[in-house]
């Protein structure tokens, strides 16, 4: 690592400023596993990374403030400010008002508490309840059939390659997600009926 250095010049919008922030992010995210042992909770990394979308899991409401401070913390030192206007915090419990009663409040910036929100397409609860996310699969998956209807129905195509369509265009996409899926048999009714219509 070289000594900090002023920067008098933006950097244009391109190829390089992705690659600088994320440079930037893995920096922090490093110094802060590295400083902190309580981002493992038994035996599984609570901190999960993709692009600018940082998800901090946690045992307990205290253990999260403890290791969103430290992250934040971290991040100031590299250059890197957390928004707090994006920044949510949910509380995952069988308990409809777990997490109402809990704030997440660091340096005078309240993160505000949400019942759902949206992770790399799939649509995360805070009671685990997955009914919602497999009906918006399901209609995404019909979305898909009739964009390839034309293709279906076609007289042209035989079985085997109209199967394959199937299993790589439409089947992806109602299943996106699905390893972390707790089925209930209802839920895995709809998806057989799903199957079967459109199989």
């Amino acid at each position: 690592m070289c000594d900090i250095f002023s920067i008098r010049n933006g950097l244009k919008q391109d190829a390089l400023l992705p690659l600088l922030f994320n440079f930037a992010l893995e920096y922090t995210i490093r110094r802060v596993q590295v400083n902190q042992n309580g981002f493992k909770l038994r035996g599984t990394h609570q901190l999960l990374v993709y692009a600018h979308d940082v998800n901090m899991l946690g045992g307990s409401i205290h253990t999260i403030k403890k290791n969103a401070e430290a992250l934040v913390v971290a991040s100031k030192e590299t250059g890197l400010e957390v928004n707090p206007d994006k920044t949510k915090h949910m509380v995952m419990s069988r308990d409809q008002n777990a997490g109402r009663s809990h704030s997440i409040k660091i340096n005078n910036s309240s993160f505000q508490w949400v019942e759902e929100f949206r992770y790399l397409g799939t649509t995360v609860k805070n009671q685990n309840s997955i009914q919602e996310e497999i009906k918006s699969r399901l209609k995404s998956g019909n979305a898909c059939y009739l964009s390839v209807q034309n293709l279906l129905s076609s007289s042209l195509l035989s079985k085997n390659l109209k199967i394959k369509i199937y299993r790589t265009v439409i089947l992806p996409v109602v299943l996106y997600g699905c390893e972390t899926w707790s089925l209930t048999l209802r839920e895995e009714h709809r998806l057989r009926v799903f199957e079967n219509i459109w199989a």
